[in-house]
């Protein structure tokens, strides 16, 4: 695909949500964004001994429940049975992912962290996942235990997936210029984002670049 219908699709924000942010500045700052064109929300699987996961994750969703943006968790499945979540991103897919589709027993969104081995992106054909994040598309300390993917990997993946393709890691509006040939459907940010104090304006700035908005 080149990159002239690339560029007609409107790329979108994954967002992830790190849940040591101190949560009124967290549930601040993602009040101002959350109509700016997000498309996920994670909550990242970083939490503090004794932390009110419970709580967190149900003011987030309150959010983003009233904007239509699914709310993800990473990786701890089993909380899509307590909590008012839309999915799961897993870091890697579980072998038992089918048992665990039986004991969550709804539908629910599937998402999975893909690097330079292609065989992921054939299992989550397979396992019919939603969409699939790379990562890292560059040194991020956000993503420090991510390899470096190779640009030609990403190209082959999406002659692979057909579904929605995210890309994550040292990505700031200054490098999206170097995806330019790549067709995928939005990038994920965290540190980039919600560790500014007026992350509104930096996402627009994101969405201009990534959409070539003058």
């Amino acid at each position: 695909m080149n990159s002239s219908v690339n560029n007609k699709k409107q790329k979108s924000i994954y967002l992830v949500l790190n849940p040591q942010m101190q949560e009124d500045l967290l549930i601040e700052r993602l009040n101002l964004i959350i109509d700016k064109g997000i498309s996920y929300i994670q909550i990242w699987d970083n939490f503090m001994k004794g932390q009110d996961i419970g709580k967190m994750i149900t003011e987030i969703h309150s959010i983003s429940s009233a904007h239509q943006v699914p709310l993800l968790i990473n990786n701890h499945w089993k909380y899509l049975r307590d909590f008012p979540l839309d999915g799961v991103h897993f870091d890697s897919l579980p072998v038992n992912l089918t048992e665990i589709k039986q004991n969550i027993n709804k539908d629910f969104i599937i998402g999975v962290t893909c690097g330079n081995d292609l065989s992921v992106i054939e299992q989550a054909v397979e396992q019919n996942v939603d969409y699939i994040s790379f990562c890292s598309l560059f040194p991020s300390l956000s993503a420090r235990n991510c390899e470096i993917v190779e640009l030609k990997n990403i190209k082959k993946a999406r002659q692979i997936f057909k579904k929605s393709i995210f890309l994550s890691g040292g990505i700031v509006p200054e490098n999206i210029c170097k995806l330019a040939d790549l067709d995928y459907d939005g990038i994920a940010l965290i540190s980039g984002l919600m560790s500014v104090e007026t992350p509104q304006t930096i996402i627009e700035e994101y969405k201009k670049r990534l959409n070539k908005i003058k």
